[in-house]
C-alpha cells in the first residue's frame, strides 16, 4: 500500500502549512478545455479511497468530490480552452489552465505539488512522477479536475453539440467521436491542431 501522505508528512515537518495539490485532465481529448485544480486539504487528514481518478468509478469519483469540496481549506479550477491549445500546444495549455488554478485559490498556497510538471508561478514546488497516485494531495486535484470536466461534458457541452456524443465519450478520439467530426465537421470546440490526423483520413475517403 502506498503512502499517499509520504511527501506531505515531509513538508508538514519543515511547516508547510498550505500544501496545494495541482492536477489537469483532459490532455488527450479532441474536444473541449484542458481543465485543471488547485486543491488545499488540512494538514493531517487522511481521506479515505483517495487515489489517482483514473482508478476510480465515476460513482466513487463523485462522492469524492463531495468530501473534497467540504474539507478542503480551499479549492480552484482552471481552464484552457481549444483555441489555446491551438495556440500554445496542449503542453503549455496545461500548464496555463494549472497556473490559473493556483492564482484562483483564496488561501495563498506555500508549497505546490504537481503531477510531473512546473507551474509557471513563484512559489515551491515539488514534481512528482505519478503524483496522482502517491500524492493524496495531487490524487485529490486529479478527481476534482476530471469530475468538473466530466460534469462539463454531460451537461453543458453534450446540450451545446448534441450529435457528437459528448457526454458518452468525453471528448476522446472513439471510432463514433471521429466519425461525427468527418460527417458534421469540427465545432468551434474541437482542437484543431488534434485533427490533423482526421483530415488526412478524410483526403482518403473522399
Amino acid at each position: 500500500m502506498t503512502d499517499l501522505l509520504k511527501h506531505e508528512k515531509e513538508h508538514w515537518e519543515q511547516s508547510y502549512q498550505y500544501i496545494a495539490g495541482i492536477d489537469e485532465v483532459g490532455r488527450g481529448c479532441l474536444f473541449g478545455d484542458v481543465v485543471a485544480a488547485a486543491v488545499i486539504l488540512p494538514a493531517g487528514l487522511v481521506l479515505e479511497g483517495v487515489d489517482d481518478s483514473k482508478k476510480l468509478s465515476e460513482k466513487k469519483r463523485e462522492a469524492l468530490f463531495e468530501q473534497i469540496m467540504e474539507q478542503a481549506v480551499d479549492v480552484s479550477v482552471g481552464y484552457a480552452d481549444a483555441e489555446t491549445i491551438d495556440r500554445i500546444n496542449i503542453k503549455q495549455a496545461a500548464r496555463l489552465a494549472m497556473k490559473r488554478a493556483v492564482l484562483g485559490l483564496a488561501v495563498a498556497p506555500d508549497m505546490l505539488f504537481i503531477d510531473a510538471e512546473k507551474v509557471d508561478v513563484d512559489l515551491p514546488q515539488l514534481s512528482i512522477i505519478k503524483g496522482d497516485a502517491t500524492s493524496q494531495s495531487i490524487a485529490a486535484a486529479s478527481i476534482i479536475a476530471k469530475v468538473t470536466r466530466d460534469r462539463l461534458c454531460k451537461g453543458e457541452w453534450e446540450a451545446r453539440y448534441p450529435e457528437y456524443g459528448i457526454a458518452i465519450h468525453k471528448g476522446y478520439a472513439t471510432k463514433f467521436h471521429r466519425e461525427q467530426i468527418l460527417a458534421l465537421g469540427p465545432t468551434p470546440m474541437h482542437r484543431r491542431s488534434f485533427l490533423k490526423n482526421l483530415e488526412v483520413v478524410q483526403e482518403t475517403l473522399f
